[in-house]
């Protein structure tokens, strides 16, 4: 085998790998597209216990189910200083500097001044779908921000 057959050989193998990384990434089906939004596909929503917090850690946020079977989609980031938060049986606390907030992602004990920021929830046909490149930020929790089915 020369040079010149060696070179077509390696570059018509690397644009196989390509291609087919991007058909895996795109039959994968974790994120569909929304128009100009980007979903995160969290699954079904009768799969979701209440009274529990889901981590997402690869998508930046966890997802709280409340009692009452509603919905807050809170960021890993403590409004702080910006560390990853971690979830625990009341809320969420801040290991870098103690902050702690409640399941709603209220500020329980500074130095945090305001409630971690959410992400806008969508349910279509049973399914729990989160805009992770919307986050919403907020001063404090309001039942407003809660999604229901």
């Amino acid at each position: 085998m020369n040079r010149k057959n060696f070179i077509k050989k390696t570059a018509l193998a690397l644009v196989a790998l390509e291609a087919g990384y991007l058909t895996f990434d795109a039959l994968k089906n974790k994120n569909i597209n929304n128009g100009d939004n980007q979903l995160y596909k969290v699954g079904r929503l009768d799969s979701l216990e209440k009274n529990k917090i889901y981590p997402f850690g690869s998508a930046k946020f966890q997802l709280s189910v409340l009692e009452d079977g509603g919905l807050l989609a809170l960021s890993v980031k403590c409004t702080h200083l910006g560390c990853i938060v971690q979830a625990n049986d009341n809320g969420f606390e801040c290991p870098c500097h103690a902050s702690s907030f409640n399941k709603f992602g209220e500020v329980e004990s500074p130095p945090a001044t305001r409630a971690l920021d959410i992400f806008p929830i969508s349910i279509v046909k049973g399914e729990v779908f989160v805009d992770i490149h919307k986050p919403i930020k907020r001063k404090d929790f309001q039942t407003s921000q809660i999604t229901y089915v």
